[in-house]
């Protein structure tokens, strides 16, 4: 037996920075930026944290799935940017929401986050040690940005999204993950500053330091091959699929995963214009925003897929089950 999502939340900070907002202390503009990235505004966090968005999505999450934080018996948090190392930020959730009864384990798979603790629930689930799982992913990567490096600084935003899994989904799921550490310098960031200062540290390390061309052409290449590997695996064909939940990182990515699949663009919906790259918090955020606007139907087959540092990349097979 497969889990089920049955309730999706999301929250985002209240400041706004636009690409114009971005011009004045970078050298770029707004054609610039939404040429290569499709982004034109990121939320950024000021009194927000990873962990007081986290709990918002949750409760969202729970109110959506009419269930009581006190039924979990499990929360699967996906972050590479807490601010502390413990306790784990899964834990403070479980604080603040009153989850009293689930067990708590955090994720740093980076922007392959969310599905990193998706199949990590899944598995939960089929091995009968748990029924009902709080997912969540969750970045402030704008803490961790250099703020004069435009290859960096354009494209992250904040934000954080969870579902809630329980026991019952359809048995057609199916997922796939992989990573290449001997590629993982292509994107680096290193844990010695976490204070959430925007100022320079002086040390590069401290910062995102990322190989655009070689993560571009990473995901450009693994992507489609890993969407194609885990629809075999189940038996579908990309006829089958209604909706591909894509990590939202670069539109320029998303609309070569399309060409490379050779699919219709209007089954990749995006929100990067609005968000950018939120990390781990991209493909819940994307998902919550389709639940509630109603364009996901029961029985419809999603694909979602993550992929970012470490290498790492990810897919997952779903049916959607939620009743509307």
């Amino acid at each position: 037996m497969s889990g089920k999502i049955v309730g999706t939340g999301s929250c985002m900070p209240e400041k706004i920075v636009s690409n114009d907002d971005l011009a004045k202390i970078v050298e770029t503009n707004d054609a610039w930026i939404r040429e290569r990235t499709g982004v034109a505004r990121r939320h950024i966090s000021e009194k927000e944290t990873v962990v007081s968005m986290a709990c918002a999505a949750a409760q969202k999450a729970l109110e959506d799935a009419h269930m009581k934080a006190e039924e979990l018996d499990l929360i699967l948090m996906g972050t590479s940017s807490s601010g502390t190392i413990f306790p784990s930020a899964s834990c403070m959730v479980q604080k603040e929401i009153g989850a009293v009864h689930a067990a708590c384990v955090d994720v740093s798979a980076a922007c392959t986050g969310f599905l990193a603790v998706y199949q990590m629930g899944q598995a939960y689930i089929r091995s009968g040690m748990a029924d009902k799982i709080l997912l969540i992913g969750a970045d402030t990567l704008s803490h961790l940005v250099d703020w004069t490096d435009r290859g960096t600084c354009i494209l992250f935003g904040d934000g954080a999204g969870a579902a809630i899994l329980v026991s019952g989904g359809s048995e057609t799921a199916c997922e796939v993950m992989h990573s290449d550490g001997g590629r993982g310098q292509a994107l680096t960031c290193d844990s010695r500053h976490r204070d959430g200062s925007k100022e320079l540290s002086g040390d590069p390390a401290t910062y995102i330091r990322m190989d655009g061309k070689a993560v571009f052409q990473f995901a450009l290449s693994k992507v489609p091959e890993v969407i194609l590997e885990t629809l075999e695996k189940a038996g579908c064909t990309t006829e089958d699929i209604d909706y591909y939940v894509l990590h939202q990182a670069n539109i320029r990515i998303i609309d070569g995963v399309v060409r490379r699949l050779r699919e219709r663009p209007e089954k990749f919906p995006s929100n990067i214009e609005e968000y950018g790259n939120t990390c781990a918090a991209s493909v819940p955020i994307l998902l919550d925003e389709l639940n509630r606007a109603g364009k996901l139907k029961k029985g419809q087959k999603l694909v979602l897929s993550g992929f970012g540092a470490g290498l790492s990349w990810g897919t997952a097979l779903l049916e959607w089950q939620k009743e509307n």
